[in-house]
């Protein structure tokens, strides 16, 4: 069993409404991939990107994404008086970075002001579960040295991948007249820009702390199960990958998204589900009183609540992040876990679910008893 000592959350100074968002496009918008846009659920995010971004040849500074994680880790010490001298291992998570080494946490730990000889670990690539994988992992620790403080770092900061694939776009065309094309390799290269434009409109930036321990006050988090992979290609479905150019010294960047992961998201969150509760899971059987569900999108999360028949609202919160800073990858169930906790939604014995879906492929959940 772990306790939740602590959670705060951070995003970057700059706030992009989608409006804004679809003028600062390098191209004019099909009515229909603006409708796409919107179906997508979000109206606002924080990037941590220079406000004309897209009007300029140099790309975000390097240390952006770090910026937020320090400001996130020092509000968590801060807010709940935990000295930077009481943690004992520190566990960061991450997507997207210009370094694919060092890892995020060599690159933290002494930004925060921790000794150099302070136990870390970076997971890179844990992506919609990297929350409940970094939980677990601190259990890991926990179960050696019960005395111990671990502090998690999750970083959403996505700009990096998602919105330099835009640049320089001539034009983008919608579904129909894309699946309507005969030529294959035109057909694969126009549906890689509409994925692009919808991802994107879809991904915020953001970054959470924690700090957990087996001892003390807070929210208790007593099961975390995962499951990833229940098919050999299943996570082929969504991916961010480095390509190889014809170029020395150059690669390219890569991501997909498979029109199915919303069926595969149903399917993998029903087995991690069933192994909580027993088989044959109904959520009208449980007592569970909030259910924190990550921001895939307002497809994804109408597809979880119809099919494990929540009621808006349990998952209300899920709704009001994504609609106020996106996607923000394995930073969005903190982010909706302390919006939640913050409302006075959870009173002493409550009961919340968090549950995150996505690349990997693979799904996870934990139950946590407030």
């Amino acid at each position: 069993m772990l306790f939740l000592q602590g959670l705060s959350t951070a995003a970057p100074h700059e706030k992009y409404t989608t409006k804004e968002l679809v003028e600062l496009f390098p191209c004019e918008l099909p009515s229909s991939v603006r409708q796409n846009i919107s179906n997508l659920g979000v109206y606002a995010r924080y990037l941590a990107v220079p406000r004309n971004f897209l009007s300029k040849s140099e790309l975000a500074p390097n240390d952006a994404g770090l910026e937020v994680c320090v400001k996130a880790c020092e509000r968590v010490l801060k807010r709940f008086s935990i000295s930077i001298e009481d943690i004992d291992y520190f566990i960061a998570t991450y997507d997207a970075s210009p370094f694919l080494s060092p890892g995020f946490s060599s690159l933290l730990v002494r930004r925060l002001g921790f000794v150099p000889s302070i136990k870390h670990v970076s997971l890179q690539g844990m992506a919609c579960t990297a929350f409940t994988q970094a939980l677990e992992l601190a259990e890991d620790h926990l179960a050696s040295s019960p005395k111990d403080h671990v502090m998690i770092c999750l970083s959403g900061v996505n700009s990096y991948w998602f919105h330099n694939q835009v640049r320089g776009m001539k034009n983008i065309m919608g579904i129909k007249e894309i699946q309507a094309l005969k030529n294959e390799k035109r057909r694969r290269r126009e549906l890689r820009k509409w994925i692009a434009t919808l991802e994107f409109f879809l991904f915020g930036d953001g970054a959470t702390s924690m700090i957990v321990a087996r001892e003390g006050e807070g929210p208790r988090i007593t099961d975390i199960l995962h499951v990833t992979n229940l098919g050999k290609t299943d996570y082929l479905a969504g991916y961010a990958k480095l390509t190889i150019t014809n170029e020395p010294f150059s690669f390219g960047f890569r991501s997909h998204l498979e029109k199915g992961i919303r069926k595969l998201g149903l399917r993998y969150t029903s087995v991690v589900l069933e192994k909580l509760f027993g088989d044959h899971f109904s959520e009208k059987e449980t007592k569970v009183k909030k259910w924190v569900v990550h921001t895939g999108s307002k497809a994804i999360l109408d597809g979880i609540a119809e099919n494990y028949n929540i009621k808006h609202e349990k998952l209300k919160e899920s709704y009001e992040v994504l609609a106020e800073y996106g996607n923000l990858a394995g930073a969005s169930l903190p982010f909706i876990l302390e919006r939640t906790m913050q409302k006075g939604a959870l009173q002493n014995n409550d009961q919340a679910i968090v549950l995150g879906f996505g690349w990997g492929f693979s799904a996870s959940v934990c139950s946590m008893l407030f």
